[in-house]
């Protein structure tokens, strides 16, 4: 974790406002510019509650997504934060750009989390819904295993990820040609000898092709760890919490048989939104939206 999880605080927001307003935020965290989205209700302030909400994999607050989400949110007069990790770029804006070089940890999104939600503090926000979709899913999922705030009352985890070991290794091989057990044995290696930010040239991450990657961020996203798996954390969390599929989803398609294995949790709701693919789009974020507000 952070030492110093915000040096400089950056605000546009207006505490009372009478009709619905959208503004920027920024915070400096650990030395860099993080960005978010700030949707207020007509006639609602922060006091009122907010969502908090968490993109997925190298993406950022004004994907469809989120946008699509945020904006049927405040029709239904809900207030929402979505916010953009930085990974370890200064004011980043749009989507990951697959030519720079990956210095981001995995845990990065924890602290950003915690950031955020000691921003919303500071403004005196009422309860908190902890939204993530996808990789942010499984992210805020294990932010609330671990030293969440007591503001947020509840979560709404949208195709969260799921993780295998089996999946993993066949998934990077077959996007980028290489055993995974290989570069990761590499980049262990050069991790306990203290060379955790050297740079593996055209090693493959995630999303990108030849994608460079530091020994440390490689080691962060790969090395097994069943904390990358949602249901895995799902009994760990203390406050209520919503999962939402969608029955064509080609990219998290086991999330519904893995939460069936924990039916018996009174704190865990499952719901499955036919037709709808991975982000949700157009009318799906309208059902989306209504599962959330419990329509």
């Amino acid at each position: 974790m952070r030492r110093n999880f915000i040096s400089v605080l950056i605000t546009l927001f207006v505490l009372f406002p009478l009709a619905a307003s959208a503004k920027d935020v920024k915070i400096i965290d650990d030395g860099i510019t993080l960005n978010a989205r700030l949707e207020i209700a007509e006639g609602k302030s922060l006091e009122d509650g907010v969502v908090l909400m968490l993109h997925g994999t190298l993406a950022h607050h004004g994907m469809d997504t989120i946008k699509g989400l945020q904006d049927v949110l405040l029709e239904r007069g809900i207030n929402t934060l979505a916010i953009s990790l930085g990974y370890k770029i200064d004011d980043r804006y749009g989507m990951y750009d697959c030519k720079q070089t990956h210095r981001h940890l995995y845990t990065d999104a924890i602290d950003e989390l915690t950031a955020w939600v000691k921003w919303l503090e500071a403004q005196n926000v009422g309860p908190i819904t902890l939204f993530g979709h996808s990789r942010g899913g499984a992210q805020a999922a294990r932010y609330l295993t671990e030293t969440p705030s007591a503001k947020i009352i509840r979560a709404v985890l949208l195709a969260p990820a799921t993780w295998s070991q089996e999946r993993t290794a066949n998934g990077f091989k077959k996007n980028h040609k290489k055993e995974l057990t290989k570069v990761l044995e590499q980049a262990e290696a050069l991790v306990a000898k203290g060379k955790g930010a050297q740079v593996i040239e055209k090693v493959g991450f995630l999303y990108c092709p030849e994608g460079n990657a530091t020994a440390e961020t490689f080691v962060s996203y790969y090395r097994p760890d069943t904390r990358f798996d949602t249901p895995t954390l799902l009994t760990k969390i203390k406050v209520p919490t919503l999962v939402i599929a969608g029955s064509q989803d080609t990219v998290v398609k086991d999330i519904g048989e893995k939460i069936s294995a924990l039916a018996d949790d009174e704190k865990l709701t499952f719901t499955m939104i036919e037709d709808a693919d991975h982000f949700f789009l157009d009318l799906f974020a309208e059902d989306v939206a209504d599962q959330i507000i419990g329509e």
